[in-house]
């Protein structure tokens, strides 16, 4: 009997690492995904598998897609695919840079590293900016059934924000509130919060059908650099995408505030298979 990954439902380490992976030309992917079943046990290790290895195989994962680029008003989501990505979950910042080491070489040559990305949990679950991040997370069995298909399988939206902190700062507290639609004190949701705040224009019971997905994001940094690696998890990617138009405005021409101070610099979607007797379960992808 197949399962979910646990570590998608299970909650946030205090570290972790991202790395994300192009797929080699010419190589036997076969035996990479042989070599992924090896490293990855779900838990300390979720896998996502990206388009390219799928379609080199002339396989199809129904409900997987390329991560579509959006433009709104002054706002736009990049879309970055990769073949591969990882999240190696952890308490040791030095186990999980030896870990991602022999991951990498495990791999090696079919899945090449071109990114990796240490996080961490900060202020007991706070983004950068001070706000609680996922508050609005279902939990339970509302989370199982957000974020895992039928057959154990869920699928993964990653992207990469960075924050300006100094435009952030710049802001009145009532001006930041306002952009998030929850005072940043207390937590709790404003009543007259406008239209733009992001709590606005992504309340997932808003939506027709309601666009639930399960948040797994950390902040990062690297250097003077720092923001938010969002991660949220579905049954499908419907939800994710629904509520990605409507915060660029695409829906009805207004803009989510939360781009006043932040911006995705990637986005990619995968594939996160069950599991099956200790291992990822691939048999969508074999003959």
């Amino acid at each position: 009997m197949s399962t979910p990954q646990a570590g998608i439902l299970q909650p946030l380490p205090p570290l972790a690492r991202y790395l994300s992976f192009s797929l080699q030309p010419d190589s036997d992917v076969s035996a990479g995904l042989a070599a992924l079943q090896a490293v990855v046990d779900g838990e300390r290790t979720v896998a996502g598998i990206g388009l390219a290895p799928v379609t080199a195989l002339g396989k199809k994962v129904a409900g997987l897609k390329p991560f579509p680029p959006l433009n709104g008003p002054g706002v736009e989501l990049p879309s970055t695919p990769f073949a591969l990505w990882l999240w190696l979950r952890g308490e040791d910042r030095g186990e999980l840079l030896h870990r991602a080491r022999h991951i990498e070489e495990a791999l090696a040559p079919v899945f090449q590293l071109e990114e990796s990305w240490d996080a961490f949990k900060h202020d007991g679950g706070r983004d950068l900016s001070g706000y609680e991040d996922g508050t609005e997370n279902p939990t339970d069995d509302a989370a199982v059934e957000a974020a895992i298909a039928a057959d154990g399988s869920s699928f993964v939206a990653v992207q990469r924000w960075i924050h300006d902190f100094r435009r952030l700062e710049a802001m009145a507290p009532e001006e930041r509130d306002d952009c998030i639609g929850r005072r940043r004190s207390d937590n709790e949701e404003l009543d007259d919060a406008p239209a733009s705040a992001h709590v606005k224009r992504t309340a997932q019971e808003s939506f027709s059908p309601e666009a639930f997905v399960l948040r797994r994001s950390l902040p990062w940094a690297e250097g003077r650099d720092a923001g938010l690696m969002f991660v949220a998890f579905g049954h499908t990617l419907d939800a994710f995408q629904a509520q990605m138009r409507r915060m660029v405005g695409l829906e009805d021409g207004i803009v989510d505030a939360l781009f006043r101070f932040t911006r995705p610099l990637s986005g990619s979607y995968f594939w996160c298979p069950p599991m099956s007797n200790g291992k990822l379960d691939l048999s969508r992808l074999q003959d």
